[in-house]
């Protein structure tokens, strides 16, 4: 890869790219008060601002948003004429979980059989880092040929919609031409490839209560109408006998027609036990790209630690609803709040709260940009075709961006492959990953000032 220019400066600069990165990484940016300081996510947004400075970044800001996050904007000027690209990443991060789990510190940037472990090395500070790697090496090498914006976002995991509605509110900030969401990854390492669908998604909170406070379980069990075991019985109705998803009204048989995703593969990427089967029907691409997928993110009750023995009055989950492309997340949320209230037993009273949610996206794999990709990681990866797949999470961003500007070319790329194992714990990313995709993404930003030229 190094028989180039491009390659050469973005290999020489991998030790600089390792140095930021940990920095970067040091934050604990989680956009949730109750998790970390909001003082960790300001410090994060001023790293970014200060590196695009640094980069001669014109405008730099930090963007107060309506939930109280602040994204970090910046435009780079180009030459006259050229195309505007609009370059995101976001720089919050999800909690570290089960910190026991974490074979390393999860804020500390640690190498280990030759990746580099730490929260959001992947997912997405190494995103923004991929970002300052291209541009790096462009002006090494003659200069950059495009108008660039920066946008990195600083409440993207929390699905709180901050940065849309800022957008909405301000839809001259992020207009372009182009629009390259660093957020999404290859489908496995070495393998380059763009993100043509995301799934919608929809997270609800449902409560249920069934009695004025707890009760010993053997004067009252039996009778007594035991909150905890309502809740289970809500969400057992949400899968069917295979393990599908199921919610009342909401189609679940849609067909990948795409890259197939073979089950060895995924059993070994999500590390399925040996023995364990997989629940739902239909391929595994079916199941993560094209169809609704339901998954109990949290449960309020008894912890088992101190439980006695009573009769709970009250239980708490919180849900994540999946929603594929040709399906309306809103939509969504109102089938699965009548089917919980539909199948909640006893009478008991249920209470829901939706707490996020985001449509479902879908590219347009025609446009000129994919094809100034193709060549570029043609150029990144060489031997490998680009390809194309969909991606099972949501980017509520890509269709407010879609909404915005309709004539944009959205493209979705990042380090996100299987091995980094984003949000949880552990979480990782590839150097040569880094390396190659910062590569493809100077190539691609040459090859689309040269596909619009007149």
């Amino acid at each position: 890869m190094t028989s180039n220019p491009i390659a050469g400066t973005v290999r020489s600069l991998m030790p600089r790219a390792r140095t930021e990165l940990a920095e970067l990484v040091a934050f604990e940016s989680v956009a949730d008060e109750n998790v970390a300081p909001r003082s960790e996510c300001e410090a994060a947004a001023n790293w970014v601002a200060d590196a695009l400075r640094a980069e001669d970044f014109q405008d730099v800001a930090l963007l107060d948003t309506p939930d109280g996050s602040q994204a970090v904007y910046g435009i780079l000027p180009g030459p006259a004429g050229a195309p505007t690209v609009l370059l995101y990443a976001h720089y919050d991060v999800q909690p570290k979980l089960d910190e026991s789990a974490w074979l390393s510190p999860p804020f500390e940037l640690t190498e280990r059989d030759g990746r580099w472990y730490g929260r959001g090395t992947a997912d997405c500070k190494g995103g923004v880092i991929l970002h300052l790697l291209a541009l790096r090496a462009l002006k090494a090498n003659g200069g950059v040929p495009v108008t660039v914006k920066v946008i990195v976002e600083g409440s993207e995991e929390q699905g709180t919609g901050g940065l849309e509605r800022y957008a909405e509110e301000h839809p001259e900030l992020l207009t372009a031409d182009a629009i390259v969401i660093g957020d999404a990854g290859n489908f496995r390492v070495g393998l380059p490839t763009v993100t043509a669908t995301l799934r919608g998604m929809t997270m609800i909170r449902v409560q249920i209560d069934t009695l004025e406070g707890n009760l010993h379980s053997g004067q009252f069990g039996g009778a007594a109408p035991d909150a905890l075991a309502a809740l289970i019985r809500v969400l057992d109705s949400l899968r069917g006998p295979d393990g599908s998803t199921v919610v009342d009204g909401l189609r679940g048989d849609k067909v990948w027609e795409g890259l197939q995703y073979p089950e060895e593969n995924f059993r070994q990427d999500a590390k399925v036990l040996p023995g364990v089967d997989l629940p739902g029907g239909g391929t595994v691409a079916d199941r993560i790209w094209a169809r609704p997928a339901v998954t109990v993110v949290g449960i309020d009750c008894h912890p088992v630690a101190g439980a006695t023995p009573s009769v709970p009055k009250t239980a708490r989950a919180q849900i994540s609803l999946r929603v594929p492309p040709g399906q309306d997340a809103a939509e969504a949320t109102k089938l699965l709040f009548a089917h919980i209230e539909n199948h909640t037993p006893w009478n008991a009273r249920v209470t829901l709260e939706q707490v996020g949610q985001g449509q479902a996206f879908q590219a347009d794999t025609s446009s000129p940009a994919y094809a100034s990709m193709a060549e570029a990681m043609g150029v990144a990866y060489p031997g490998q075709e680009m390809q194309t797949a969909g991606l099972g999470g949501s980017i509520p961003l890509c269709n407010t961006l879609a909404s915005l500007y309709p004539e944009a070319e959205i493209l979705l790329i990042g380090l996100s492959e299987p091995e980094a194992q984003i949000h949880a714990p552990n979480e990782s990313v590839s150097p040569e990953e880094l390396e190659r995709l910062s590569v493809a993404e100077a190539h691609f930003l040459v090859n689309y000032a040269r596909s619009k030229q007149v």
